[in-house]
């Protein structure tokens, strides 16, 4: 027999290994440069021994991606995928096969980031684009955002818009009675704690008088086609904001809502191409008047120049409402749905505007030919117009009528005992016209070519042009669609090509097989209220990813539903008022935030009706301790929150955090702990356990949900005991709950929550904690190489940094005239995407490497960032004049390189390729450097400091 040791049979945990990007030998090196012998000692000497966790985090071990896909099958295989007419603002469609396969499954669009950096993203750009042309031309207003979270955050944020737009002190905000009850219950949520006041009632008869704006369905939910014009006027003459709450395919039928006077137009895109996904993620929209620009919520992409004079897309008026409006902040967004954007705006370039008419027209042509038999068999239907949504009276027989649908596969709407709901879509088939026929008792064979009453008046139709841009008319054959996909995608950089060193924003591998079941049709094509027996597999899934998100946090419960870090924020803060609100502690409303938080933290407080108290920070970026005590004691009966990063937005594990934890209990506050550092706690520490109330988690840093170019994103809470009854419920799920819903379905972005679920099964809790440790390792590395040329501004207590640094440019910038901006321009001609730019602190990068790179990628990235130094210095020295210099005139696009005129002091070769490796894997950005004159253009991460807050 052989004496040689047998190779292990065992392939759980390999992932690990693959996900991690450094290997013993590697990580051996980089652990002699940062000065330490062993991972181990680095965290003992980086994460402060009072909230170190020694015990292995209470999970399942590792299972190796064979298995994690077989359970996975299983899971799926428990959800029944029917014919869902449901309706209520999702429906089936079908997703373009050259769509899915080359934008939803490509990593060259779900592995982007927010495209702040337009020069590298123009690909995107592009795509949003075209989303936004498509919304503002099928609501025929001037422009629109480039989407939102779902459909009712949208009518949310429209409402608060139209508080912003009108001036005469109405706190009264008019809703449609015939809207999506989920649209009805966020709105309620939202309007709450800002004192808006919600008059609900039959649009065409409620009284308008003396409110601020009004929300009308378009159709209506029951399916009702109303004249839009005469409810838009009545409103108008009340001098209020008319918003129209529409269905896109809809709108290529009927009139538009801008031709009859409506403000603010809002919606879903989600049928045009984007899976139901259990209720998301799906890209809304806000369409408005240009008058309006400056009040819209959520990102913009507009058109300027680069320093060539070459036509440029970048984002426009970035700095959004929540910070031009600082502490009168009434949206938190800073986030989109940019890769479901991006899908729904290709829909239409691949259909076009007679494809999407041939769609609309067949949609509503079976409903007509249903609606017809129906009162031939005797049925009453509520409405007599229609687009693809029915509403039939069946006194006493609903739930027989919904039982025998459901014995022929088809889910309808139950909408009382007396009344049944359906709607058609893109998949309805005659066939399924005769089943449902059939369910309601009715014995009608169908004629496909017999007279019906089409449900919608003459007067009502759509005229004119529709999508009238060539985009919408060139790409209809799949060799022209899929070499613009193609094109589009080369323009990007993205984490398919480079490493994207975003401090605060953990870009980090996306795993292939945590993708997979994204599209499978058991996920994808379930409806958000589709009966729970149909969906045993998602909730089974969505409950063990529950416990897993607790298990890693240390807090008690969580809930899935928030559908960004923002609606996670919102949750959180929700949960404590309405937990102070059942002590009868209504007055506490101050929010105690550090001068380093994130933004949106200060906005996600005057959100729930709060008041932003300051607090100081020390020169090591810590939280002033003093001041804190200071202030929770001067606020001491009014205190109801403290809101605190950890580890810290300046990148390091604050020693006194349960300090800070303990002054605000002891003068009755919750402590919010910010989730998004969490990549450095995994397996280390628990916000739960060192003295955090609340957290938002964002499964798209730590947990692995790629970014897809500014979003999907899922940001779910989590809370300790005590504020559990207070996690935000829904209309459709459970009635009676302290708090409403945040997001129109029951589990937010439900679609893509097995990616994270995947993350955890394959990592296990070993591979988490060795995962957030070598996060730390790489960045204390990269720390390390770098802060004699850059000095890393802030470190811990012994001299170390957390998952991510920031390197201090501000001296070279006064010495030199070198700008971050310079720096971050000439990385892209190096091949790399730039840090975070002035976050937290002005004139500085924050660098984030994540735990997935390695040391070669490390390396390229530090060497880059030398050589640029070394650029620098010669300007310094005289060499290159400040105004003419390869940073300056960065970054360098290949028909510049080209070109017949070169009169600058450095060589093409030295523009092109600074350092060698380039000449094997070159990326010119398409265009040259966006002009700032050109608008608003803030390239940072939408955040002011929080000082603007004081």
């Amino acid at each position: 027999m052989s004496d040689r040791p047998y190779p292990s049979l065992d392939t759980a945990g390999e992932f690990a290994g693959r996900h991690i990007g450094t290997d013993d030998t590697e990580r051996a090196a980089l652990l002699a440069a940062v000065g330490v012998e062993s991972i181990d000692a680095l965290m003992d000497a980086v994460v402060p021994e009072k909230i170190r966790v020694r015990a292995p985090l209470p999970l399942d071990a590792a299972v190796s991606e064979t298995e994690v896909l077989e359970r996975l099958r299983a899971l799926a295989g428990r959800n029944r995928v029917l014919t869902s007419l449901i309706g209520m603002g999702y429906t089936g469609t079908v997703t373009p096969p050259v769509v899915l396969r080359n934008v939803l499954e490509n990593p060259a669009w779900y592995t982007a980031y927010t495209p702040y950096q337009p020069e590298i993203s123009q690909g995107r750009l592009e795509a949003l684009l075209n989303f936004q042309t498509m919304v503002a031309d099928l609501a025929g207003l001037d422009l629109a955002n480039a989407s939102l979270l779902d459909e009712a955050t949208a009518a949310a944020e429209a409402m608060t818009m139209a508080h912003r737009l009108v001036k005469h002190g109405s706190n009264v905000f008019v809703v449609d009675a015939d809207t999506h009850p989920q649209t009805l219950a966020v709105l309620a949520t939202r309007a709450e704690p800002l004192g808006i006041e919600l008059r609900v009632g039959p649009i065409d008869t409620v009284d308008v008088t003396g409110s601020y704006g009004a929300l009308v369905s378009y159709p209506g939910s029951s399916g009702a086609v109303r004249d839009l014009a005469a409810v838009v006027a009545r409103i108008h003459d009340a001098g209020a904001i008319a918003v129209v709450d529409a269905d896109p395919l809809a709108l290529v039928a009927l009139a538009s809502p801008g031709s009859a006077g409506a403000d603010i137009v809002v919606g879903s895109s989600q049928r045009f191409g984007v899976p139901m996904g259990f209720g998301g993620p799906h890209a809304a929209f806000l369409a408005c008047r240009e008058a309006h620009a400056r009040s819209l919520p959520g990102r913009l992409v507009g058109v300027t120049n680069d320093a060539q004079g070459r036509p440029a897309l970048r984002l426009a008026l970035q700095t959004r409402e929540q910070h031009i409006r600082r502490e009168k902040a009434t949206s938190n967004i800073c986030t989109a749905q940019v890769l479901l954007a991006v899908m729904a705006g290709l829909y239409a370039v691949w259909h076009g505007p007679e494809g999407l008419r041939r769609i609309a027209g067949r949609v509503q042509r079976l409903t007509s030919l249903l609606a017809h038999g129906l009162r031939r068999g005797g049925c009453e239907l509520v409405n007599d117009t229609w687009f693809d949504t029915l509403t039939v009276r069946v006194p006493g027989r609903a739930d027989a009528v919904v039982g025998a649908a459901l014995e022929r596969g088809i889910n309808l709407r139950r909408v009382d005992a007396d009344t049944v709901g359906l709607t058609l879509d893109e998949t309805s088939t005659v066939a399924v016209v005769r089943a449902v026929l059939a369910a309601f008792g009715v014995d009608d064979a169908i004629d496909e070519g017999a007279a019906a009453p089409d449900g919608i008046p003459a007067a009502l139709g759509r005229t004119g042009e529709l999508l009238a841009h060539p985009v919408f008319h060139r790409y209809h054959t799949e060799h022209e669609m899929l070499r613009y996909l193609r094109r589009l995608a080369d323009r990007d950089l993205a984490l398919d090509r480079t490493m994207i060193p975003l401090g605060s924003c953990t870009m980090k591998l996306n795993a292939t097989t945590e993708m997979a079941a994204v599209t499978w049709p058991e996920f994808a094509n379930v409806h958000p209220f589709a009966p729970d027996a149909q969906t045993e597999g998602y909730r089974a899934m969505i409950d063990e990813l529950e416990r897993m998100l607790v298990a890693v946090t240390g807090y008690d419960a969580v809930s899935l539903q928030p559908n960004a870090g923002s609606q996670g924020e919102y949750a959180g803060l929700l949960a404590i008022r309405a937990y102070h609100h059942s002590r009868g502690d209504a007055h506490r409303d101050v929010c105690l935030i550090p001068s380093s938080a994130h933004g949106t933290n200060a906005a996600s407080a005057v959100m729930v009706g709060m008041r932003v108290v300051v607090v100081a920070c020390d020169d090591q970026g810590n939280v002033d301790l003093a001041d804190l005590a200071a202030k929770a004691a001067q606020h001491a009966d009014a205190l109801a929150a403290c809101m605190i990063t950890y580890p810290s937005t300046h990148g390091v594990f604050e020693e006194g955090v349960v300090e800070v934890c303990e002054i605000v209990h002891a003068h009755g506050g919750q402590v919010y702990v910010d989730g998004a550092n969490l990549n450095a706690l995994v397996g280390f520490a628990k916000p739960g356990a060192f003295g955090g109330d609340v957290s938002h988690l964002n499964l798209h840093k730590t947990f692995c949900i790629p970014h897809g170019g500014g979003g999907p994103g899922v940001g779910p809470v989590a809370v300790r005991a005590h504020l559990a009854p207070f996690l935000p419920a829904h209309p459709l799920r459970a009635q009676g709950a302290a708090v409403g819903p945040v997001s129109a379905a029951p589990f937010g972005s439900a679609g893509i929550l097995a990616i994270s679920w995947v993350y955890v099964m394959l990592m296990g809790a070993q591979g988490l904690a060795d995962a957030t440790a070598n996060a730390v390792l790489n960045a204390n590395y990269v720390a390390r190489r770098l802060d004699a040329a850059y000095p890393v501004l802030y470190k811990g207590a012994n001299g170390f940094v957390a998952h991510e640094c920031i390197l201090d440019l501000r001296p070279l910038t006064k010495a030199t005239g070198v700008t971050v901006d310079d720096v971050a321009k000439r990385l892209m001609d190096y091949g790399f995407h730039a840090p975070t730019m002035s976050f937290p602190v002005s004139g500085t990068l924050m660098v984030e490497p994540t735990e997935s790179e390695s040391r070669h990628e490390l390396d390229r990235f530090c060497e880059a960032m030398l050589a640029i130094r070394a650029e620098v210095d010669r300007v310094a020295a005289g060499e290159w004049p400040a105004g003419d210099n390869p940073l300056v005139n960065a970054p360098h696009t290949a028909e510049v390189l080209v070109g017949d005129a070169w009169v600058h002091p450095y060589g093409r070769e030295l523009a092109a390729y600074p350092v060698a490796g380039l000449r094997s894997a070159k990326y010119f950005p398409p265009v040259g450097r966006v002009d700032a004159a050109y608008g608003d253009r803030n390239l940072v991460c939408s955040c002011p400091p929080i000082e603007t807050y004081a």
